[in-house]
């Protein structure tokens, strides 16, 4: 998993074994090593990588793309939770891992916004109205 995530950003970054040793101060052939899961780096080189590929260390170690509709990492910051199906009533049912990372509790308020040219985002109710107050304070209008 972790050699075989090296092998498919390095590749989806466009970069050659040679560019991964340079950044990170190896040889070609430690990441030779790397990817082939003949050896593994040190955190210190693992937090390099992870940098160099805008992701974070822990899906660089340990993503899967099988438990993730095979695609690969994803950027830093960026998350698929999964596929959800809409109701008749047009309710969809949150995945937990989505709930646990947003702090989504029951009984939470969330606001659905929508812009047709980039699609939908959920939010907090209380983290919308706060980003509206401050608005209103900076634009002076009540």
């Amino acid at each position: 998993m972790f050699n075989e995530n090296i092998v498919r950003l390095r590749k989806i970054n466009q970069m050659t074994q040679e560019d991964i040793a340079e950044a990170v101060g190896v040889s070609r052939q430690a990441v030779a090593k790397w990817e082939s899961g003949e050896t593994i780096p040190d955190l210190e080189k693992c937090k390099l990588m992870a940098e160099l590929f805008g992701v974070s260390l822990d899906d660089l170690a340990n993503y899967e793309p099988e438990d993730n509709m095979g695609l690969d990492v994803p950027p830093k910051g960026k998350h698929l939770f999964g596929m959800v199906t809409v109701g008749d009533k047009g309710q969809i049912v949150i995945p937990a891992k989505a709930r646990k990372l947003f702090d989504i509790s029951p009984g939470d308020q969330l606001v659905v916004l929508g812009d047709e040219s980039q699609g939908m985002a959920i939010m907090k109710a209380k983290d919308f109205l706060n980003l509206a107050n401050i608005v209103r304070k900076i634009t002076g209008k009540k």
